[in-house]
């Protein structure tokens, strides 16, 4: 029997995250296999997730990847662990298709709510009764209080929401309990920096387990059976060789979306253009995610190797498919929060700006509006963006391929290069993959040799 939780909050900031990493902490010293997901288009709290439990944690975006494919995502992870924690996104009912109580009502998973009692006592039951009777269909069926001031605060909050609710208490967390992940401009520090020392983890694990019946939890997790059996799927034999982008300037990568480059046949070989001094060899494309240049915008500068190789590659018929982070280091410059001026890649004839306060925050769906590296013409994708920088100067000569459901254009293209804020998921047209493997395949680029 499948078991699985989906840990929801009543608003963002109710402690759900520190929840959620304590549970799979406590989990995982109790000596459970602990499969963690993200509820929503996150790349920093997965990385956290794996912090924690050694574990690669999947997003599950019903609007993004579609509900078929995120129920795939789910049986095909969820097996043959223990448990499966899967955090949410805001709060339980914020986002549409992609909220944790759409989550959770599309996979039948039971919802764990943390409920922030600060500044409240008999009245966190109303706020309790709402989220259960909001939606029937949601089964709601346990409480953390979190920030518990006192004894007594604990027994009316408790009082009340037994006589009212039907959620059952799991425990609670006290207000003296500290712990906190250090944030900036984009959310919180990424699990590969290691923001959270294996002390800490350890003593929220203890915390959890102290005030927390992860027992009984775990009782009320049990689901029927993996939501959906996935096909027999096995990976193609590699026909192409892609380069993929992976240090702490580049860091944000749907899982998924790399298991579907190997699954139709890439080879896939990581780099790190902060490192390294050439591209891999033998490559037939590259693909550079998000992350945070602009905060290694000077060591990116520094290595003119990368950036002429980049260069080079891109002007010789070379396929680059670069998003967001990606995106603003192939740009001829990035201005930093201190109005340092950094050259890139130089691919676009673009200058990219750090801004005060965030430029762009939302989900996507785009649409070809003529043949590219992902389809013909018409083709439909969808992703998120997300980001703090903005193009400097006027941008319209540059080709762009994505009409924006936003009513805007994107996807900036330069011969095989294709380049935006935007952070698809494959996971939303899977065929968009085999068409970029193919294109690929049969670029004028030939591969660099050793």
């Amino acid at each position: 029997m499948t078991k699985a939780i989906i840990i929801a909050g009543t608003q963002s900031g109710s402690g759900k995250t520190t929840v959620t990493l304590g549970l799979m902490a406590a989990f995982a010293k109790a000596g459970k296999k602990v499969q963690p997901f993200k509820c929503g288009p996150d790349f920093i709290d997965p990385s956290l997730h794996k912090l924690v439990t050694g574990r690669i944690s999947r997003n599950l975006d019903l609007w993004m990847a579609g509900v078929e494919f995120t129920r795939q995502t789910f049986a095909r992870h969820s097996q043959l662990t223990d448990i499966s924690v899967i955090e949410g996104v805001m709060g339980m009912y914020d986002g549409g298709l992609s909220s944790s109580a759409s989550l959770a009502e599309h996979l039948n998973i039971p919802v764990i709510l943390v409920l922030d009692v600060r500044a409240s006592a008999e009245s966190a039951a109303a706020v309790l009764m709402g989220f259960e009777s909001l939606n029937p269909n949601v089964s709601l069926v346990g409480v953390i209080l979190n920030r518990v001031a006192s004894p007594r605060h604990l027994q009316l909050v408790s009082d009340a929401i037994k006589k009212h609710c039907r959620a059952e208490i799991l425990g609670y967390l006290p207000s003296k309990v500290q712990f906190s992940i250090p944030e900036r401009h984009l959310g919180l520090h990424m699990g590969e920096e290691d923001p959270i020392s294996a002390e800490a983890v350890l003593q929220l694990a203890d915390t959890i387990q102290e005030y927390v019946d992860i027992d009984r939890l775990l009782e009320i997790a049990a689901i029927d059976q993996v939501t959906e059996k996935t096909k027999s799927e096995t990976l193609s034999t590699p026909s192409v060789r892609i380069a993929v982008a992976r240090d702490k300037a580049f860091c944000f990568y749907y899982e998924e979306n790399l298991e579907l480059l190997q699954r139709f046949g890439a080879e896939l070989v990581f780099f790190s253009p902060l490192q390294d001094q050439e591209l891999p060899d033998n490559i037939q494309g590259i693909y550079l995610g998000g992350g945070y240049p602009e905060l290694y915008a000077k060591q990116l500068s520094t290595n003119k190797t990368m950036r002429y190789a980049l260069k080079n590659w891109a002007d010789n018929d070379g396929v680059i498919y670069a998003e967001c982070g990606g995106f603003m280091y192939l740009t001829k410059s990035i201005v930093d929060s201190n109005k340092e001026v950094y050259k890139m890649a130089g691919v676009f004839p673009l200058q990219t700006r750090m801004q005060g306060r965030r430029a762009s925050l939302g989900y996507r769906e785009v649409r070809l509006q003529e043949e590219g590296l992902f389809g013909t013409a018409g083709t439909v994708l969808r992703g998120h963006e997300f980001h703090y920088s903005s193009i400097d100067e006027n941008k319209s000569s540059i080709p762009k391929l994505y009409a924006v459901n936003n009513d805007t254009e994107e996807g900036y293209q330069y011969r095989n290069v294709l380049g935006g804020y935007m952070h698809l998921h494959f996971g939303s047209n899977p065929e968009a993959v085999k068409t970029f493997i193919h294109k690929c395949m049969t670029s004028s680029q030939k591969p660099i040799q050793p």
